[in-house]
Parts: C-alpha cells; sequence; structure tokens
C-alpha cells in the first residue's frame, strides 16, 4: 500500500506581525495628525521651495542661468552676446545655493527648526541680493552707454532692480502725455526691459505734494496713476512684453525720496520709477 503524504504545514506569517503591524498603523496615523496641526509661515514657505526650485534650474523658464559676469565690464558693444547668459528668468548663476550651504543647516542640530529656517532665508536673500547686483550693474553700463546715466538711476534689492526716471524728462507740468522729446528715452527703456526683464515689472508714478486741482485731474494721487498708466502703454505698444507682467500704479505724493519744501527736492519726488522683479520673488 502506497505511504499516505503528509498535509504541509502552514506558510501563514506568524501571530506577532498583525500586532507588529497594527502598531506601525497607528504610529503613521499620529504622525500625520501630529504634521496635520503643525502651522507653517506659508509666505516664507513658498519663498524657500521658489529658491529652492531656482537652485536646481527648475524655474518656469526652463533654462539655465547666466555665466560668470564676464561681461559685465566689456561695454555695451557686446550686449548682444549677453543674452545666451541670461534665461528668461534673469538669474544668474551667482542665484544658486551651494550644496555646502545646505550641509551647514542640516548639520546645524544645535539649533531649532526655527532658527534654522531663518538662517536658510537670510542666505537665500544674499543670493537674490548678489544676483540683482549683477544685473544692475548690466543695466547700469547700458544707461550709461546710450548717455542717459543723468536722466535715469539704477538701484536694486534683494527683491528687484529698479529704475529711475524723473518726471520732467517725461511730462509736462500737471500733464500726463508722454513729450515728443522723451521718445528716445523711452525707447531704450523698452530695450532694456525686452532684454532683461524675465518675470514681473511694475511701474509707479510719484508727484511732489504741491496740490493739482484741473479739468483732467483732482489730485495728485489720480496725476500719478494717469502717468504710470502712460508708461504702460508706450511698453505694451512698442515691445513684446506681456501686458499681464506689468502693473502700473499712482502712489502720488505718499513716498516722497527727497525734501518736498525745496525745489530741488520737488524735482527728484517728481518721478516714474520701474521695478524689474527678481523672479523668485513674487
Amino acid at each position: 500500500m502506497a505511504r499516505r503524504r503528509q498535509d504541509e504545514p502552514s506558510t501563514g506569517s506568524p501571530a506577532w506581525m498583525a500586532t507588529f503591524s497594527d502598531l506601525m498603523n497607528l504610529l503613521l496615523c499620529f504622525f500625520v495628525l501630529l504634521f496635520s496641526m503643525s502651522t507653517v509661515d506659508e509666505e516664507k514657505y513658498n519663498q524657500l521651495l521658489a529658491s529652492i526650485s531656482s537652485a536646481f534650474s527648475i524655474l518656469d523658464g526652463g533654462a539655465t542661468s547666466i555665466g560668470d559676469g564676464m561681461l559685465v565690464s566689456n561695454g555695451v558693444s557686446q550686449l548682444n552676446e549677453l543674452d545666451q547668459y541670461i534665461n528668461s528668468t534673469g538669474n544668474t548663476a551667482d542665484n544658486t545655493v551651494d550644496s555646502e550651504d545646505y550641509n551647514d543647516f542640516e548639520h546645524g542640530n544645535e539649533l531649532t527648526d526655527a532658527e534654522k529656517f531663518e538662517q536658510m532665508l537670510e542666505k537665500i536673500e544674499e543670493h537674490n541680493l548678489s544676483a540683482n547686483e549683477q544685473l544692475a550693474e548690466i543695466i547700469e553700463e547700458a544707461v550709461t552707454e546710450s548717455g542717459l546715466a543723468e536722466k535715469i538711476d539704477v538701484s536694486f534689492t534683494s527683491q528687484y532692480v529698479e529704475l529711475s526716471l524723473k518726471g520732467a524728462l517725461l511730462f509736462d507740468s500737471g500733464r500726463a502725455e508722454l513729450k515728443e522729446s522723451s521718445m528716445p528715452v523711452m525707447a531704450r527703456v523698452a530695450v532694456i526691459l525686452q532684454r532683461y526683464a524675465g518675470s514681473t515689472i511694475e511701474i509707479e508714478g510719484h508727484t511732489d505734494t504741491v496740490p493739482i486741482n484741473s479739468a483732467n485731474f483732482a489730485n495728485n494721487n489720480e496725476l500719478s496713476s494717469a502717468r504710470a498708466l502712460s508708461v504702460f502703454d508706450y511698453l505694451v505698444d512698442n515691445t513684446n512684453l506681456n501686458p499681464a507682467d506689468i502693473k502700473h500704479s499712482g502712489r502720488g505724493e505718499y513716498v516722497p525720496i527727497a525734501d518736498n519744501s525745496t525745489e530741488e527736492g520737488r524735482a527728484k519726488n517728481r518721478r516714474v520709477e520701474i521695478r524689474i522683479y527678481n523672479p523668485i520673488i513674487q
């Protein structure tokens, strides 16, 4: 008689694994609950994410950063060559963050999470400031070579590069239509913006404190807004800039840069500011 085959032993998991799996699920739910209860500064978080994205060249433009800035001091005659060094976002190579910087934050165990986050934001701002400084140098050289250094002031912050145009250069007193004599200046400004503005552009009109009450404008707020709009219209009509990327506003007399008690100070306060924003800070 043939030997009867014995039943094979069960291949199921040991009983302790079921308990262990339940424990892991409970821990997962516990940490998800803790995360959902935590609070994050949304503005700083978005700023951090945008900067990290910039560091790894995954910005909206999708292009690579510019070179080492070797053309900055070579004159405006080489501005055409600068296009290949400047991407659609206007960033520079110095806008990237070294891995060593992140290692410093990662190994700063003696700091709290909030302190490490603040340190990282400070490092990001330093890089943005350096990038905008290089762009400001390029634009300032273009302005100087065009003979407009006395008419246009160039400055920068970590957020933007600013071109400030004197009001008397663009407009007659109490009017918002661009003067015919200002067209060559505006044409040059338009070229600069097309070449270097890869993100948001903001136009602000400013006045002095001398009251205005004419048939066209009830006050300085309306005058400054109309002047900013005139510059906006010129750029839309004479460039290929996207109007959706250009903002305009009138600030009236409320943001002076000089003393309104003197004629010289009032002349400085009558101005139009054009800001080229760093694409990381929107």
